[in-house]
C-alpha cells in the first residue's frame, strides 16, 4: 500500500476504499508497507508537513500489514521507469511492485500509467 493509505487505514478515514478495507481486513491477503513510505511519512512529518504517527511502522503492523525493505534491486529499478510521476517515493513504490511482482493499493490515479496493478 501507499503511503495514503497507510495513513487512512491507521485514520479508519472514510477515504479508505471499500475494495481496499475488504483487502486489508482479510486474513489470507498479505498486505505489505514500503520502508520507503515510513520514510516519507518520517521526512513530512519531520518538516511539518504531515500529521503522522511516530511510530507509524509499529502502529501498522498491529493491523498485520507486514514491512517491505527496499533492495538495490527496487532503486535500479527506478531507473528504468517512464516518467509519469515525479514524486521519488511514488516510483520506489512502483518499482518494488515490479520487482516483487505485487500489486499496489493506491487512489493515486497516475500510478495506473505504470505497467502495474494498482488497487483501489
Amino acid at each position: 500500500m501507499d503511503t495514503q493509505a497507510a495513513l487512512w487505514l491507521l485514520l479508519d478515514d472514510e477515504r479508505l476504499s471499500e475494495t481496499a478495507r475488504g483487502l486489508l481486513f482479510d486474513d489470507t491477503v498479505a498486505c505489505f508497507l514500503s520502508a520507503a513510505s515510513v520514510w516519507e511519512a518520517a521526512i513530512k512529518r519531520g518538516l511539518g508537513k504531515l500529521d503522522a504517527p511516530e511510530d507509524m511502522h509499529t502502529q501498522i503492523e498491529r493491523h498485520g500489514v507486514l514491512g517491505l525493505p527496499v533492495y538495490d534491486r527496487h532503486a535500479a529499478q527506478v531507473a528504468d521507469l517512464p516518467h509519469h510521476h515525479s514524486d521519488p517515493f511514488d516510483r520506489l513504490l512502483v518499482a518494488q511492485a515490479i520487482e516483487e511482482g505485487m500489486s499496489i493499493l493506491s487512489a493515486d490515479q497516475i500510478l495506473r500509467k505504470y505497467d502495474v496493478d494498482v488497487i483501489w
